[in-house]
């Protein structure tokens, strides 16, 4: 997959399919437009184009700098490959980018930019400035300009019944089980290994000190969590806390990572984390040997569900 940061670097002769939104996620919903989307693509020797943008229309527009996001640029950009896109278009959102009237956004982008051939849109989709025009007006834009609109029906997107804000709020609620319907797949965090305290070694539980530079990246709440780790071309099982450490009187967050059967030095190393469970809340204990005992108990947990999955 291609990938071209501003509309204004892409270039193409041939004919494109295009869907353009946030994606933010690519939960079960996206996947099935962007399965369509290239699925044409291929049958009509064209090019899978999906335009996106960074920052979230919302961070620009309402200024709604509390908003976290399910994936960070890296993670969508890895989901879409695997999906199959040929070209990926990350365009900077600005607030001269939405006073873009209808026309103007279809004929220098869709058209004179991205050399649209097909495109998809939601049954729903506003676009152009102060979102003044619908489906109906792209459709008789494309009879102007030459280029096919497939209209992603109701019954298609509300029978998934899935959006962002929703995965969004199920990751916040901790509903764990909902997470995954919504998104196909385990929600992932993804860092690098940066040198901590090294105090779960005097109990021997040393974990990894995971650092996510991307402040947006949404965060599940404080607890104990029984995760899977992607290391490289291998996979791991262990268990994850996210939180302030309070048995040792801590106040900074932290993300530690411990890895069952498993001995390496990873300082440095890009690791991808999947949530599978919540064990537990985080909580103060009155020792480190009752910290350490409720580690224990938790491992137990872990690696029996662990056994499940791999028996």
């Amino acid at each position: 997959m291609i990938v071209v940061h501003q509309l204004e670097n892409y270039f193409s002769e041939q004919k494109s399919v295009l869907t353009l939104g946030t994606y933010d996620g690519l939960h079960i919903g996206h996947q099935k437009i962007i399965k369509k989307l290239v699925k044409t693509a291929r049958k009509n020797d064209l090019k899978a184009v999906v335009l996106t943008f960074f920052p979230h229309p919302r961070q620009v527009l309402q200024k709604d700098v509390e908003l976290k996001l399910i994936d960070t640029l890296d993670e969508k950009i890895k989901g879409l490959e695997a999906l199959g896109v040929d070209t990926l278009i990350i365009h900077p959102f600005s607030l001269e980018f939405s006073r873009l009237s209808a026309l103007e956004f279809t004929r220098e982008i869709l058209v004179e930019k991205l050399n649209v051939g097909e495109i998809f849109m939601g049954y729903d989709h506003r676009f152009g400035r102060n979102r003044e025009s619908n489906i109906e007006d792209l459709k008789a834009l494309g009879d102007v300009y030459d280029f096919k609109v497939h209209e992603i029906p109701a019954q298609d997107i509300e029978a998934i019944a899935v959006s962002s804000t929703k995965i969004r709020r199920a990751i916040a609620a901790g509903d764990w089980t909902r997470v995954h319907k919504f998104l196909g797949r385990p929600f992932q965090l993804s860092g690098r290994v940066v040198t901590g305290e090294q105090l779960g070694r005097q109990i021997n539980f040393p974990t990894a000190n995971l650092e996510i530079e991307e402040s947006y990246k949404l965060l599940p709440p404080k607890g104990v969590y029984w995760v899977r780790v992607h290391l490289a071309e291998q996979a791991f099982y262990g268990m994850m806390n996210i939180g302030t450490r309070p048995t040792l009187q801590a106040t900074q967050q932290t993300i530690e990572i411990h890895l069952f059967d498993f001995d390496r030095d990873i300082y440095g190393s890009h690791l991808r984390v999947e949530v599978l469970k919540n064990i537990r809340e985080e909580k103060a204990f009155d020792s480190m040997e009752a910290l350490k005992a409720q580690l224990e108990a938790d491992a137990i947990r872990c690696r029996k569900w662990a056994k499940e999955i791999e028996s």
